[in-house]
């Protein structure tokens, strides 16, 4: 049985896609992102046994919570704490520091973490999002400013862990990504109209090492950014991925032909 990884620039419509996917084939186990998940930490807290004490030592009212919401492996514990809602100060915040990402990491420290969860991973049947390309990928431009050709090898070592018999990529690709970007910085506004979405977008490339030292200001700078990102993604699945990636248009991709690529 395949494991189904979902992947795609923002805006491509990765989640319509994976609920799709998810009726077709009741039987896999779908993990978006935030969700805990045997290879992807995005959104998660990453911690020792200590951290993970000493959190729950500060946040007595929330003990409860914290262990639902974690999940050990070995002598880590994965907190998905953005599914802990709260109005406690600084809660989410404080568990933030112990993401893997946002260059909280090293270059090397990221790549052994990622790579050892990839080798220890033997499940099957299961349904992905974001988990291979996005989060990895984001930081590695942003955060460590690697060049795409370090990204790629990179990419080689982390592919070498993937067992392959049971992976299978579909990349949702649009070539306009003005319009999507645009359409996604309207719709992902609240109840009131105003803008969730594409400040925090605009703030995280901005803020980023690679965002001050490229001058990014502006739309314009991360429709670019993510035109980089597309490109350097695709190099990854025609260089590396090969045959086990799928390339489907981000719209207009037909039904039929969906339930025939993830089919058991």
């Amino acid at each position: 049985m395949h494991n189904i990884f979902i992947e795609g620039i923002q805006g491509m419509g990765k989640s319509t896609l994976l609920q799709k996917i998810a009726e077709k084939r009741p039987d896999l186990h779908v993990c978006r992102e935030g969700d805990y998940s045997p290879v992807e930490l995005a959104w998660c807290a990453w911690m020792t046994e200590g951290e993970y004490y000493a959190m729950k030592e500060r946040y007595p009212a929330l003990q409860k919570e914290l262990e639902t919401n974690t999940f050990r492996e070995d002598d880590r514990y994965i907190v998905t704490y953005t599914k802990i809602l709260t109005d406690i100060p600084g809660f989410h915040k404080d568990l933030e520091r112990f993401e893997i990402y946002n260059g909280r990491k090293s270059r090397e420290e990221l790549e052994d973490i990622v790579r050892m969860r990839y080798r220890r991973f033997s499940g099957t049947g299961y349904l992905f999002e974001c988990a291979f390309l996005q989060n990895i990928v984001e930081d590695l431009i942003l955060f460590h400013q690697m060049s795409d050709d370090e990204i790629v090898a990179f990419y080689r070592k982390l592919y070498d862990e993937v067992r392959k018999e049971n992976f299978l990529l579909l990349y949702l690709y649009g070539g306009n990504l003005e319009e999507s970007t645009e359409i996604i910085r309207k719709e992902r506004c609240d109840s009131h109209g105003k803008e969730m979405w594409y400040p925090l977008m605009m703030n995280y490339l901005c803020e980023s090492p690679w965002g001050k030292a490229h001058g990014c200001s502006g739309f314009g700078d991360l429709v670019a950014h993510l035109r980089h990102r597309q490109q350097v993604e695709l190099r990854i699945l025609q260089e590396v991925v090969r045959e086990r990636a799928v390339i489907l248009p981000s719209r207009g991709w037909k039904e039929e032909e969906m339930a025939e690529l993830v089919r058991e």
